[in-house]
């Protein structure tokens, strides 16, 4: 339901709507605030407790200071994203801990998750960003009057949490049924047939070993002038090494474009569709395979593959064995490898294409329900976001 009067929010449910407007409270109005004691050195692998700093990652420790319910704030950084726990936990003595709560403490999470952006504004600029302990006590916060619509906001977005961390333990799952496969589908070092195997190719023999250089070959790039403006105002595609997500060779962000004549004047080239994009410098162990043809920067080497070799076989190849790409790292200031590591370097590979082109089609399945998983976390991250605006007042 709609409502435009100052402190009720868009959304409410049913039985809280004649309730009236929510009140405006301090947080130290509605809690205790304070610090923790722990510095890195407190910081265990495998420890009993969690230990809660300024980074966005929990880490461990051996010793609790306290045993409750808490809101955690970091009290230095870019991002202030509070956390919410129960039980035993130690505390870095540059976060906060809102405690012992007046109100429904699962409430004041959400609020100070709905209102993070606040706290960045009002931190102090020093080296970083900080949080003061009278910026955290004077900080606004709207509750409705009744606990009952606090529990009950609260409860709403505690269980699309749930969800939503459901969808991620899925997500992790098939992340880690693809590294199982990636590990047993391509021969181990010292091996010459991969551990798991398709039935129909079982009796083929072993794997024959192959130089890159007999599978195909190769093309450097370049970046074209930035001065010459023209240059940058055609419609081919040009990608540099950021462009390229690690772990996901489908994936490659288009953002720039060169003209035929920016091909012409300079070092970079076309590298047909379909190739495999190794980065050589700046990023090196990531690689991508092209949907369209595109140029690159000279950050890539990129491999144009023979028709009886499988793009996509090579890609998950050295996707499964990245530490490979990357002993073949060279130089002090900026580390690479050269076109002639990459024709040289040595690789098992079926001897069938129909085999290269199964594993291939594998991964790329399985790749295909990660992305689809993915997308849909994210859709349900976008949904509670918006739900949180209705579910808390506009602040003009």
């Amino acid at each position: 339901m709609k409502n435009n009067k100052k402190l009720i929010p868009e959304l409410r449910f049913p039985e809280f709507e004649n309730e009236g407007e929510w009140e405006i409270k301090t947080l130290s109005g509605i809690c205790d605030i304070t610090n923790g004691k722990a510095n890195a050195q407190d910081h265990v692998d495998n420890g009993r407790y969690p230990l809660f700093d300024r980074s966005e990652v929990i880490k461990a420790s051996d010793e609790f200071i306290f045993d409750c319910e808490a809101v955690i704030i970091p009290g230095e950084g870019m991002k202030f994203i509070p956390k919410y726990y129960e039980g035993k936990f130690n505390l870095h003595q540059r976060a906060y801990a809102l405690k012992d709560f007046s109100c429904s403490g699962q409430f004041v999470y959400y609020s100070m998750l709905h209102r993070s952006t606040l706290l960045s504004q009002k931190a102090v600029q020093s080296t970083v960003l900080s949080l003061r302990l009278p910026i955290l006590q004077d900080f606004p916060i709207e509750i409705p009057k009744k606990p009952e619509e606090q529990e009950k906001i609260a409860s709403c977005l505690s269980s699309l949490d749930e969800v939503i961390s459901a969808h991620n333990q899925k997500l992790e799952l098939l992340k880690a049924h693809k590294k199982g496969l990636l590990q047993n589908l391509f021969p181990q070092e010292g091996e010459k047939v991969p551990k798991y195997r398709f039935k129909e190719f079982e009796k083929d023999g072993e794997w024959m070993g192959k130089s890159l250089g007999e599978l195909g070959e190769f093309m450097g790039g370049g970046t074209p002038s930035k001065e010459n403006q023209s240059y940058w105002q055609g419609k081919i595609p040009w990608i540099s090494s950021s462009d390229i997500i690690d772990d996901d060779i489908h994936n490659i962000s288009i953002t720039r474009y060169i003209s035929e004549e920016a091909i012409k004047e300079s070092a970079t080239k076309l590298i047909p569709k379909n190739s495999v994009l190794f980065v050589s410098r700046v990023g090196v162990g990531k690689l991508a395979i092209n949907k369209v043809d595109l140029c690159t920067s000279q950050d890539f080497t990129s491999f144009i593959p023979k028709n009886d070799i499988s793009n996509y076989f090579i890609g998950y190849y050295f996707n499964a064995n990245k530490n490979l790409l990357q002993s073949l790292n060279q130089g002090t200031s900026i580390k690479g490898f050269s076109k002639s590591d990459l024709e040289n370097f040595k690789l098992l590979l079926p001897l069938k294409l129909t085999e290269q082109q199964k594993i291939a089609s594998c991964f790329s399945s399985l790749n295909e329900l990660i992305v689809a998983q993915t997308e849909k976390i994210e859709q349900l991250k976008l949904h509670k976001k918006g739900l949180m605006q209705g579910l808390f007042p506009k602040i003009h």
